[in-house]
Order: structure tokens, then sequence, then C-alpha cells
């Protein structure tokens, strides 16, 4: 079948299915020409190359007629290699749409997703092999997906206790839980899940990151995965692993279903959201998504020589949140989980980084600024996590004035259930952090392992989940006995204790 493209429009950005066709619109500042390629979902053929016609306000758009639901598609972007002015573009190199609402599978770091040769360790290298067949396509969804229209518990913050939990974790060994359903997303909305929780008496559950994520590259290469999560990629997306079978667009119906179950049981979903990073960690990170489509804009780059990422989340970049379209991604990510999946609040992690300016953390800054006049977001559950590794990092306290977000970190009285032990678990944590980073890296030189940069070496020991806030700050192959401890060291009585150790 021979495809035209046409213009179409810059709005939203994105797939956009109208009934006939799609609009596709990609935002770059700094880009020369985007390609929107077209694949077969299930063999991964490229059939179609198409560039987008037009940039209206740096967004690139174009309009493919006879194309619908279900179409499976990535960008290449072309523009300057050039690492030492913070660009990376690298056509060769298929990207992720950052809207991207479905993915056909799981993302997995591969060599060929470097946009250097990774055989040199030379980041200023440049790489010509085409990446397109180890990187997960988007899927066009209906754009006519009605609200989640559940019943919404609401209960005030007095009323709330927070259960943490990680979808896989909580539902792989749940009793008389149906075969096949463990470890999933129709797992944790089973009846036999929700009684468990029921029984704790709980009334909101938290969920450990489920936007997809990244199973970084030095795990991969020993065979080993990403369990906890907080290595982010694709914020609008599912994660496609707690999916069994990759059903493809199906999976945003099973998601809603959890979260409408829930609802019925009066109980509220969290999701803890890391959008102070992404998975592409340092300049030795896959060219997977933001990197290919406008590394200058998209990260926070160092303002001296813009080679080198700002690094104030100890993972190797860091989101630059107060670029206006940065912030744009983000509010519309967050209003899509509201609006479209039904959540209730959000955890931010490290948010001290999405409230930094160049001029360091500023609570009246772009991102948090929108967030408490979004009609919207602030009528939801916003709990921060005040601090990242940056300079003046550590912000308990400093997040005003909106109620709602403030409150969880400095309330004039407890507004939810041991918020004030959550205060002294944040301390708790950022000198454990401090304590384990020194203890690590002595015990890597004493082993005589190769020195690597040292971007990169926070990010795998964050990737590890052994740094971080709440409920990733533990070595991934811990014993069950140092897990018991590790839970007892640095569990307040904010959240219910109530993951299970499970391998993947």
């Amino acid at each position: 079948m021979t495809l035209s493209i046409r213009s179409g429009r810059p709005y939203p950005l994105g797939a956009q299915f109208d009934g006939e066709g799609v609009n596709f619109a990609l935002f770059s500042a700094n880009a020369t020409r985007v390609d929107v390629c077209l694949f077969e979902p299930l063999t991964g053929f490229e059939h179609a190359r198409l560039t987008l016609p037009e940039c209206t306000d740096e967004v690139f758009h174009g309009y493919v007629s006879g194309i619908g639901i279900g179409t499976a598609y990535g960008f290449r972007v072309h523009g300057p290699y050039d690492p030492e002015h913070g660009h990376r573009f690298n056509p060769h190199k298929l990207v992720v749409d950052p809207y991207a609402k479905v993915l056909t599978g799981r993302l997995r770091a591969s060599d060929l997703m470097a946009g250097y040769q990774p055989v040199t360790l030379d980041d200023a290298s440049f790489d010509t092999r085409d990446s397109a067949r180890v990187v997960p396509k988007a899927l066009v969804i209906d754009s006519k997906v009605p609200p989640c229209v559940s019943f919404r518990p609401e209960r005030p913050w007095r009323d709330t206790v927070i259960y943490e939990a990680h979808v896989r974790g909580l539902t792989m060994q749940m009793p008389r839980l149906p075969r096949g359903k463990a470890g999933t997303y129709e797992g944790l909305g089973a009846p036999e899940t929700i009684e468990h929780l029921t029984k704790l008496g709980i009334t909101a559950i938290e969920l450990m990151p489920i936007q997809a994520f990244m199973d970084d590259g030095f795990l991969t290469r020993k065979g080993l995965v990403n369990y906890w999560g907080y290595s982010p990629l694709c914020y609008f997306a599912p994660e496609p692993r707690y999916d069994h079978g990759a059903r493809g667009v199906s999976i945003i119906d099973r998601v809603r279903d959890m979260v409408c179950a829930l609802h019925e049981a009066g109980i509220e979903v969290l999701l803890d959201v890391v959008y102070n990073h992404t998975g592409e960690v340092d300049q030795f990170g896959p060219t997977l998504s933001f990197r290919g489509i406008d590394n200058a804009s998209y990260y926070r780059l160092n303002p001296d020589r813009p080679r080198w990422y700002i690094n104030d989340t100890g993972t190797g970049n860091t989101l630059n949140s107060g670029h206006p379209r940065v912030t744009q991604m983000i509010l519309d990510s967050l209003r899509y989980w509201v609006e479209a999946i039904g959540v209730d609040g959000f955890r931010f992690d490290l948010a001290t980084s999405v409230g930094r300016e160049p001029h360091g953390f500023d609570p009246e800054g772009r991102f948090l600024t929108a967030l408490r006049q979004d009609p919207l977001l602030s009528t939801v559950k916003l709990i921060a996590e005040p601090w990242d590794i940056g300079p003046g990092g550590y912000q308990l306290g400093n997040f005003r004035p909106a109620a709602r977000f403030a409150r969880s970190v400095r309330p004039v009285k407890p507004a939810a259930v041991g918020v004030d032990q959550l205060h002294h678990r944040s301390r708790r944590l950022h000198a454990e952090r401090s304590r384990f980073l020194r203890g690590k890296a002595q015990r890597g030189e004493s082993r005589g392992q190769p020195r690597r940069p040292f971007r990169q070496s926070l990010g795998q020991l964050r990737h590890r989940g052994t740094v971080g806030g709440p409920g990733h700050c533990r070595h991934a192959q811990t014993t069950n006995a140092q897990y018991a401890g590790n839970t007892a060291s640095v569990t307040g009585d904010a959240h219910v204790a109530g993951r299970r150790r499970t391998r993947q």
C-alpha cells in the first residue's frame, strides 16, 4: 500500500487517530528533519518511512491517511551530531515517541542503541548501525478513549493510610490468585488481592513505577532485569512486563480495570513517578528517545561544556523540567494518568529536581507553579520526596504553597497517618545513601575494577535499587533476611510495609 503524507497539525503532540488517519507531531527545537517510520506490529518490518512535511513552533508534524489503531511507529530525527555543543542527533537510531501510550514490548538496553561507537568508549564518535530491530515501537491508540468514570473514593488526608507496593512483588505469591494473574495488573485488581488490602485497613495503594522503564545495559549484560522500575523512558505508557502476553493496545483497558476495581473497594491509587531523570543515563547510555530527539532541550547540560550532563539525580542525567516543552510533557503525562486511567495522585521521586531552575531549586519555578495552578492536578493527592543530590538539594518543608503538595512534607497538623515519621525517614535515607555511596566506591577500587566516568557509576548504583528514595534503597540481590533488616531500618509509619521479595 502506498501511503501519502500532508502537513497535518502541530497539536496534540504524539500520534492522534481521527477515524481516517493519524496525525504525528514531535517537538524538537534543534532538529533539521524528522521521519516517521511505520512497522508491521508482529514482525517489526519497516514498511514505510515518511518525512514530516511541516514544522510549526518547533513542532514537526504530518498527517498520514489510511492507517489507524494498532499502527506501530517510531521516529528518526536528523540534526547535528555535535556532543561538545550538546547535540546528539543520529537518524540511524530509531527513537520512541515521548507521547507513546503503548509499546510493543519491554525496553531493554542494547549496544545497537548507542549513538556513538561503543567499542571505542568515545561518545564523540558516531555509530551508523540501525537500531530499529531492538527498539520497541509505539502503537497508535484510539484517541477518543472515554475518561475513567469509576467511583473515586476521594478520602481526606486525615483518613489516608498508604500502602507502598510493587505490582509484581505484591501479587506473585498472593494466595488463591488464579494462575496467570500473578505479577500482573489483572492480579493487582483481582478480588483476592483487594480482599488482602482491605483486611490491612489501608485506604490508598502507592504503586512503585508502572510508567514504561528500562532494563539498563549493565543489567542486561549480566542477564538481569530492572526490578524496581526507577529508570523511566515513556511517561504515558504502562510498563508491558506487568501485562502477560503483551496484547497491544488493550493493556490500557487492563490498567483502567485494575484502578476501577480498587476504587470500588474504596482504595485510592497513587503512582510513584520519576520525572527527575530518564533511563538514557549519561553520555554512555542509549540513544532511545529524548537524547536523539533534542538532547539540548530535554536534559540539563553543563553550561560551560554541554557535552556533559548535570547529574543532580545521581543517575547520569537530569530531566530539564524548567524547559517549557518538558514542563508541558510532564503535565500532559500527569493529566493523562488522571483522566484516561483514573489514578488519584502521585508521589514525586526526587521532587527537588523537578523544582530546579537554572539558578537552583525554586518553589515558585515553572513546573511547581504550573502544577498547583492546574485545575485538574491541583485536586489530586500530591506527595514530594523533598531532596536530590544537587546543590541545596535538601528542601524538606519548602514545597509551597499548594496545600496538598506541601502538607505531605510540612503540615500544620499531621495530615496523613505517620507523616511526621516520613520526615525522619527521609533524613535517614539521605544519610544511608551517602554512607552507601562512599562504601561502594571504596569497595570498587579495592577490587581493582576499571575506573568509569563518575556519572555512569552513580547511575549504575541507582538503577540497581541501592540508592534513592523510599522503596528502592537496597541492593537488588540481597537475601530475604537482609531485605527484612533493611525494611525495618528505613520504613516509618507513613507507609504500611507491604512488598514481597520475588525474582523476575
